[in-house]
């Protein structure tokens, strides 16, 4: 992990942009924090970090500020700079022309979308979780949040350093993993907006009967895939406060 650039906010948060070999990531801590802070992974749509950090610094700051959590987010494969994924922009081709046409989205077209970013992201987040409890500042346990669902799905299901994740539902869903959903065994609280134009409720609402934990909750609110209440951020931080504290 090589430090970049550092910027110390006004409430006290620590914000420094980091490189994880050619993959840039960003580190938010409590500047003033007294012990090695819990972690809490942030993820976000492959739309890019720069495009993404509005929406994940003013999480990552309530965190750090409120909740004394350190948090941390690194780019996406084929996203922002990273090169593109071939099979995957492919995909996404095809779900442009489905949805534009008014036709199904076909399993194949969801397989290649995801499954091939799921495959690389999964151990890129692994190698962001090591350095980042490599830092005296930062220590476990460890949360994740957002994102691609089926990438948080897969990282739940395989690192057992995951103590706790908090799902936004809203993306399409490989029918592959239903059945890694019933290996994650972690407190789970997924959210999802009811009137969201891009996903598949009853999809949704299956997916999370297919999740194997037995600390489960689901946080349904009305509205579209933006329209998230500003309440969600501090259930959240509440439910990472029962888990990781």
């Amino acid at each position: 992990m090589h430090f970049i650039s550092e910027q110390r906010h006004d409430d006290g948060v620590l914000e420094r942009e980091f490189t994880l070999g050619e993959i840039p990531g960003i580190l938010w801590a409590p500047a003033a924090a007294s012990a090695p802070a819990p972690l809490i992974l942030m993820g976000h749509p492959p739309l890019g970090l720069r495009r993404m950090h509005p929406r994940l610094a003013a999480r990552a700051r309530h965190y750090a500020a409120e909740y004394g959590f350190a948090a941390a987010t690194v780019e996406l494969p084929g996203s922002g700079e990273r090169p593109l994924l071939p099979g995957v922009e492919q995909a996404r081709a095809s779900l442009r022309r489905a949805l534009a046409s008014g036709e199904p989205v076909g399993d194949e077209i969801v397989d290649a979308l995801v499954l091939p970013l799921v495959e690389q992201a999964v151990p890129e987040w692994q190698a962001a979780l090591d350095a980042c409890l490599s830092l005296p500042e930062v220590g476990g346990p460890v949360g994740y949040e957002g994102g691609v669902i089926s990438i948080g799905i897969r990282l739940a299901a395989v690192e057992p350093r995951i103590a706790a994740a908090n799902l936004f539902a809203g993306s399409f869903v490989p029918a592959a993993m239903f059945e890694e959903a019933r290996r994650v065994t972690v407190p789970l609280q997924v959210l999802l907006q009811w009137d969201d134009e891009s996903n598949d409720r009853q999809a949704a609402l299956n997916l999370f009967d297919a999740l194997g934990s037995k600390e489960k909750t689901l946080h349904a609110n009305m509205g579209g895939h933006t329209g998230v209440p500003h309440f969600e951020l501090d259930a959240g931080a509440r439910f990472f406060a029962r888990h990781l504290k």
